[in-house]
């Protein structure tokens, strides 16, 4: 473990989620003088254990924000608070420096580190990267977003292991040295905005990914994304780019690019990796992230008919596009993890049509027009639920079937009711969870459990 000398140096940690727990821990047996706060009350809290803090001799406040956290040289923060409240600007006044659970782990760690972000997709980047690395014998550590804290797995890394880490904007606001070996942008659309303040603060904060990365590290972007491919020659390190329109060009040295239905690697000549009918986890979507965890694992040395191999089995990840069950000849689909019509959108394209779709949330943005057209030549019924329901029905009811239901429970009985064989019912939300729910995989996990106790007809 890399000497981060920590001792005696006063941090706060701010939120005692999974990552904020696992930092204080990290920094505490490190030396360090440690103090954690969390606005929430102790029953809200899934992962706090009471004995554990006690044992470990580690002060903290549930249930508000005393001047307490002011006592510190350094701010760990949590995703929850955004960089313009008063905590901070409090902390700004006060010299107080700010940190994200990622930068404090990577001071930590001696392992290479593949760090993805992304406003979509990086979840199932993230995990078939690290699926991809566990198939070919790496000592890889997923974590990051997904799962596991990177400040958990800093105790199990040695300098043969690799580190496949997802990364938000929320975390990348506040690095300073955090330098990941390859870094990749999956995509970036509109998201986020009221914790940001605009659109260019979240791309910006997307940016800071390469912020620390030599003329070494790999950097690779969607080349498909407008955003990206414009200002790729204003990021440092190796460029890499995918592409499913052409093959990139200019100053991407590492493509990775769709031709006559195949995936194809050109790091100095053209080598095709697999057919996209062969990758198990569908849509188009999947073939993009596919081929960003082809730049990844091609970087660390990892041959291609291991990676196809991957691809040909990897399941996908829990909660989006996730199959749920058949019945009767009626499959249906888990896509919880669509939070934002752009999600919506993706899950959509990935069925041909006959989708009874169940959809809504919490009150947020309606940007139909993303999901219009798909919508009206795909979908044969919505089941609208949520907050938003409202304003689903006046959207759409006037072209297909639209019902309005109080509880997920009710929607998913009604789709399967309406259903024949050879429909999809597609729980794709395409709003955030917190009307009904903790959080998507709350949401996503009661979608499963009442399609399993569905009865066959």
């Amino acid at each position: 473990m890399k000497n981060y000398d920590v001792k005696n140096i006063r941090f706060t940690v701010l939120g005692a989620g999974r990552s904020g727990l696992a930092v204080a821990k990290l920094l505490k047996n490190s030396g360090a003088d440690v103090f954690l706060s969390d606005a929430s009350p102790k029953n809200k809290l899934l992962y706090f254990n009471e004995e554990e803090f006690a044992k470990l001799q580690i002060p903290y406040e549930l249930g508000g924000n005393t001047d307490r956290i002011f006592d510190a040289e350094y701010f760990v923060t949590s995703p929850g608070i955004p960089p313009d409240s008063e905590i901070f600007l409090k902390a700004f006044d006060k010299g107080i420096k700010i940190l994200s659970e990622i930068e404090i782990a990577y001071r930590f760690c001696d392992a290479p580190i593949i760090a993805i972000t992304g406003t979509n997709g990086k979840t199932t980047t993230t995990e078939l990267t690290g699926q991809i690395f566990r198939d070919a014998g790496k000592d890889v550590h997923v974590c990051g977003n997904v799962g596991l804290a990177f400040s958990e797995i800093i105790p199990k890394l040695t300098n043969q292991s690799v580190v496949v880490l997802e990364v938000s904007s929320f975390q990348l606001e506040f690095i300073s040295e955090f330098r990941p070996e390859a870094a990749m942008i999956l995509n970036i659309t509109q998201d986020h905005i009221d914790w940001h303040g605009s659109f260019e603060k979240y791309a910006l904060a997307k940016y800071r990914i390469n912020l620390n990365q030599t003329s070494d590290d790999l950097f690779v972007v969607n080349y498909d994304d407008g955003l990206l491919r414009e200002n790729i020659n204003n990021f440092r390190g190796i460029k890499g780019a995918f592409s499913s329109l052409t093959k990139p060009g200019g100053s991407v040295q590492n493509r990775a690019y769709l031709k006559a239905g195949s995936i194809f690697y050109d790091a100095g000549r053209d080598e095709k990796i697999i057919s996209t009918n062969d990758i198990f986890i569908r849509g188009s979507h999947n073939v993009m992230n596919s081929m960003a965890a082809i730049l990844a694992a091609k970087r660390f040395g990892i041959n291609s008919e291991s990676i196809a191999n991957t691809l040909r089995t990897f399941r996908g990840v829990e909660h989006r596009i996730e199959p749920v069950r058949e019945i009767d000849g009626v499959k249906y689909y888990n896509d919880s993890k669509a939070t934002n019509y752009d999600s919506l959108y993706v899950a959509l394209e990935s069925f041909e049509g006959n989708i009874i779709l169940i959809m809504g949330g919490k009150k947020g943005e309606n940007n139909f027009g993303t999901v219009d057209e798909l919508i009206k030549s795909r979908v044969k019924m919505i089941c609208a639920i949520g907050e938003s329901r409202d304003a689903i029905y006046d959207r759409y009811s006037k072209d297909i079937k639209v019902k309005k239901h109080d509880t997920l429970e009710d929607a998913v009985k009604a789709a399967y009711k309406e259903s024949k064989k050879g429909d999809f019912v597609l729980f794709s939300p395409g709003y955030k969870s917190f009307d009904m729910f903790d959080n998507y995989e709350h949401r996503g996990k009661a979608f499963k459990e009442i399609v399993n106790n569905l009865n066959g007809k």
